[in-house]
């Protein structure tokens, strides 16, 4: 009688699963901006030349619009995904640097930098798509201004590299992520750094994206015990 009433208000067993949906978010977030990286350029994609002259130079974009709707989609996603990313990294971070450390609130910080930045640019797209539609109806002077910060906005993932400082930071210092993620966000790091130099901010893109990509993927195949 006893043992029965044990059995039945028994708490449920508590597994040990590692939660790694948050990192597989990380992943698709950063291929999202690999994707971005390559479907952006094919709007804009004309002949120099006609940068000088916004009535030409809208009028060879035309027809072209539907790059822009992939382009919006692209960056809706991933601006969702990296906010989930930079959620789980700060738990996962927490739960192994010293109590009121101020890393794992950067990493989460630089994820949502970008995704906030992203969504402005999937903005920009929206509106850009439209006009393109109807071109006859808009302003090649207000079209032009929209596709330069089309090719811009969207493209700054500085903030992402202060997200892989962090990385490397509490991996280097405490072995809180492994040596080698901890080395390879330092190198993407030193990229966005270089990007954030030199008048070429939008080239930050590459390396931060990758650095999501990669990053996401080694916490999301952590072996168990590690990835929660």
């Amino acid at each position: 009688m006893t043992s029965a009433l044990l059995d039945t208000t028994a708490a449920p067993a508590v597994t040990d699963r590692p939660r790694r949906g948050w990192a597989v978010a990380g992943a698709v977030g950063g291929l999202a901006g690999v994707a971005l990286f390559q479907v952006s350029p094919a709007l804009t994609d004309v002949d120099r030349s006609l940068f000088a002259d916004n009535d030409r130079f809208v009028a060879a974009m035309a027809g072209r619009e539907a790059y822009a709707w992939v382009f919006q989609v692209l960056a809706v996603l991933a601006a969702g995904c990296l906010a989930v990313f930079a959620a789980g990294l700060r738990r996962r971070l927490a739960a192994r640097e010293p109590a009121g450390g101020l890393l794992p609130d950067v990493a989460a910080a630089g994820l949502l930098l970008t995704a906030a930045l992203l969504l402005v640019g999937g903005g920009v797209a929206t509106e850009l798509y439209w006009d393109l539609r109807h071109l006859s109806e808009t302003d090649p002077d207000t079209v032009a201004a929209l596709a330069a910060a089309y090719s811009t906005l969207p493209w700054v993932w500085a903030g992402t590299g202060l997200s892989a400082g962090a990385v490397a930071v509490a991996g280097l210092r405490r072995r809180s992520v492994s040596r080698w993620l901890a080395v390879f966000s330092l190198l993407m790091v030193l990229l966005v750094v270089v990007t954030q130099a030199v008048p070429l901010q939008y080239l930050a893109l590459a390396p931060a994206a990758l650095w999501a990509t990669v990053a996401g993927l080694t916490f999301a195949l952590e072996r168990r015990g590690l990835g929660n």
